[in-house]
């Protein structure tokens, strides 16, 4: 393993335990065994470290919505898969859990940037699996952005909000009828 890998998987563990205001250089290089101008070769600063650390989390949850999905199933099935993947990811994840935790609870600023930049990335996969169910005759022509946004709002506020205020989780069944009936039903060609 390269330096540079040392350092990334040891920052990544110091942001996933500490959170991204109390991870230090210090931390990331006694972690990485490594000295603080080793870190400093590779990486301006924190921010920067902090930002391809989140770049490979974004990208190890597209290859993991990705693979959620089967080949050949329908649209509407696929969009299932991979939104719950997604939303699966972001409970799941270390990184990504503490993220929201520091995000609600500390706010800091680079941390509400940075899931900002994720929901965006996030809306955009989901605007490019639309716009090839529209290629493909699946999906009926429509903003794929802001169909993106509806869907991904729309399982957030199912999946992870629905518990908080109603005492209990709706099923995945549940889910999908209510979005098969409704969205999707104006979506699918």
């Amino acid at each position: 393993m390269d330096r540079r890998t040392e350092i990334l998987e040891a920052a990544a563990k110091s942001f996933s335990l500490f959170g991204y205001k109390a991870t230090t250089m210090d931390q990331v290089a006694k972690i990485a065994n490594v000295g603080k101008g080793t870190i400093y070769t590779f990486f301006a600063n924190k921010e920067e470290l902090f930002n391809a650390i989140v770049v490979g989390m974004i990208e190890e949850m597209r290859t993991e919505a990705e693979s959620a999905a089967v080949e050949g199933a329908p649209f509407e099935e696929n969009a299932h898969a991979r939104l719950m993947s997604i939303l699966k990811f972001r409970t799941t994840h270390q990184l990504y859990a503490k993220l929201i935790d520091e995000g609600k609870e500390i706010r800091t600023p680079a941390v509400q940037e940075v899931l900002v930049d994720i929901e965006k990335q996030i809306v955009k996969f989901i605007a490019e699996k639309i716009q090839k169910g529209i290629d493909r005759g699946e999906v009926k022509p429509c903003n794929v952005e802001m169909v993106a946004y509806l869907l991904f709002k729309s399982y957030m506020a199912l999946v992870v909000d629905w518990g908080k205020t109603h005492g209990q989780e709706l099923e995945q069944n549940e889910i999908v009828d209510l979005l098969s009936s409704t969205i999707f039903k104006s979506l699918l060609s």
